[in-house]
């Protein structure tokens, strides 16, 4: 049975923290949906399709297989029901700290009571990205500060040409 992996999250935009978690999922799991969450009520620094493209040039650089290995999919609504409308069995979450394992906990067991065929599969962050977040990086990026270290190169290019608009 082929093991498949979604990843959900905002992306916005994809941070070194994010390609860890993908690399650590890809190391257990045969393909690693990339699951972009669309919420109406939020405006994103990048749209969608800019994600995904982000998100498929740095899967290309992860190693034998990365890019055919990581789909990139949009969805909206209960993350469980996504995954299994995905055929995923496993949610993948990062956790950078305790507050982050507070929440994944109590997330973790409502959805394992809705859908207790998905498992939740925690990766800690390493300690190199641990203190990455998207919110941050896109702070940072907006009062003209050096993201480099916290976002791949093809990020960081986006950012440079979005912040320049």
């Amino acid at each position: 049975m082929k093991r498949v992996a979604y990843y959900p999250g905002s992306f916005d935009p994809l941070t070194n923290g994010h390609v860890d978690v993908l690399r650590q999922a890809l190391a257990l799991v045969d393909e690693v949906i990339v699951a972009i969450g669309i919420h109406p009520g939020k405006v994103p620094m990048f749209e969608f399709d800019e994600r995904a493209a982000m998100i498929a040039q740095v899967s290309s650089s992860l190693g034998e297989g990365g890019a055919e290995r990581v789909r990139v999919v949009a969805f909206d609504g209960l993350v469980v029901k996504a995954a299994r409308d995905a055929g995923a069995q496993i949610l993948v979450r990062g956790l950078r700290d305790g507050t982050d394992l507070d929440f994944e906990m109590q997330m973790a067991g409502m959805n394992g009571t809705m859908a207790p065929d998905i498992h939740t599969v925690f990766f800690p962050a390493s300690p190199q990205v641990r203190a990455i977040t998207a919110t941050l990086v896109r702070q940072v990026a907006s009062m003209g500060g050096d993201v480099s270290p916290f976002v791949p190169e093809p990020v960081l290019e986006a950012l440079k040409r979005k912040l320049k608009s």
